[in-house]
């Protein structure tokens, strides 16, 4: 048997593992599809409000759109099983561009991580929106040196539905010799999608999802909750895990929580806006694009999640673009950030949905788990740093060798 059809069997294979596990594991890890995406979708088709527009909404517009579309292949089983097949369909596009022959090493071995990481993470990363961002921004990476313009906007599309994709645009910038085709294509996607809110009347809800993100508190699976978490299993009386039902999810409840939860935000700001000066100054000094930009998208990914007062588990999944886009040029350098990724994927499945239980009642087992999947992350997020801040052109690496 051919590496292709090897690849494709394996495609194959994780993703009806994955899809089927959704069904049968703790927690209801299918649970936003059934509670939120269904019933936001029905009432919209209903013509009983468009959320996004008639009121503000946790997600960027463009994230009704898969809702939406996932309801054409209802007919099938029902909702559920029409969400995995919109996203199995998703990614099977962006395998096949990035399979393509199966010639290249590169290539061959990033697939192959995808789908281990894939499995490792488990359904938490198919029944989520962050599912149907996953081969877009696969897609705008592989693209974006030889189509720019199609890269750009497919990434601009993806942070409509997930605003994570924005890390990858921002470093696609940076990293560019021709920067000008990203930054239009992004701007065009963007305006387009401004147009349709205001002629629907939604205008004054265009950001709503940016307010929810500042107004949130601090999550319970976050790597910053980490320390009001240890203080619940510690038994301290003034900490505790509590369920916000404006948001439908479990957070950390402290005497330092509201300060943390105010300084996060400007924090992530401020190390992303840090990475991004450190990229320019590399570009500025002639680092290819191919160097460049797969340790600061990833830096910048990471960062969005290591200095997030969310940690929702499907987080995981943005690591999946910039460690393709890594391994499939320099698949020495990259295997190993990769396989310390997927490690910190296999610890999220066991948090979320094996032993979340044990989270929320903050059992020391559980949460020694998520404590090292944050620390795995952190550690992969100094390694993309130092990589960053290592880079040298061409000619200052030349000199150096003897």
């Amino acid at each position: 048997m051919s590496k292709r059809a090897v690849l494709w069997a394996g495609f194959l294979l994780v993703h009806l593992v994955v899809a089927t596990a959704g069904f049968v594991l703790p927690h209801q890890p299918m649970g936003d599809v059934t509670l939120v995406y269904e019933p936001w979708s029905a009432r919209a088709l209903a013509g009983a409000g468009i959320v996004g527009v008639d009121d503000s909404w946790v997600y960027p517009h463009l994230a009704l759109v898969p809702m939406l579309a996932a309801h054409a292949l209802a007919w099938i089983a029902g909702y559920n099983v029409a969400w995995a097949l919109l996203i199995t369909i998703l990614d099977a596009c962006a395998f096949a561009v990035l399979v393509g022959s199966a010639r290249s090493r590169g290539r061959v071995a990033a697939a192959a991580f995808w789908l281990v990481f894939a499995l490792a993470l488990g359904p938490v990363g198919m029944y989520r929106l962050d599912g149907v961002t996953v081969p877009l921004a696969v897609l705008g990476a592989l693209w974006l040196v030889r189509r720019p313009w199609v890269a750009a906007t497919l990434l601009a599309v993806a942070t409509w539905i997930k605003v994570w994709p924005a890390a990858l645009l921002g470093a696609a910038v940076v990293s560019s010799r021709r920067p000008l085709p990203v930054l239009a294509a992004a701007t065009v996607t963007s305006v387009v999608v401004l147009t349709a809110i205001l002629a629907l009347g939604g205008g004054s809800h265009a950001f709503g999802f940016l307010v929810g993100q500042t107004e949130r508190g601090l999550q319970v699976e976050a790597p910053v909750s980490g320390w009001t978490l240890w203080q619940v299993v510690a038994g301290s009386p003034t900490a505790a895990v509590v369920y916000d039902r404006d948001i439908l999810t479990f957070q950390v409840q402290g005497p330092d929580v509201e300060a943390a939860s105010a300084v996060m935000t400007p924090l992530l700001v401020l190390v992303t806006g840090a990475l991004l000066v450190i990229g320019l100054l590399k570009a500025w000094r002639g680092v290819s694009f191919v160097a460049l930009f797969p340790p600061l998208a990833f830096g910048l990914v990471l960062a969005l999640i290591v200095f997030n007062k969310v940690g929702s588990p499907q987080f995981l999944t943005w690591l999946i673009a910039p460690l393709v886009f890594g391994i499939v040029v320099d698949r020495r350098a990259w295997l190993r950030p990769g396989m310390l990724a997927v490690i910190a994927a296999g610890l999220t499945q066991v948090v979320y949905p094996l032993l979340y239980g044990g989270i929320l009642l903050a059992e020391p087992l559980p949460v020694a788990l998520l404590t090292l999947r944050n620390l795995v992350l952190v550690v992969l997020f100094v390694w993309a740093v130092i990589r960053t801040v290592r880079l040298r052109t061409p000619v200052a690496a030349a000199v150096a060798v003897p």
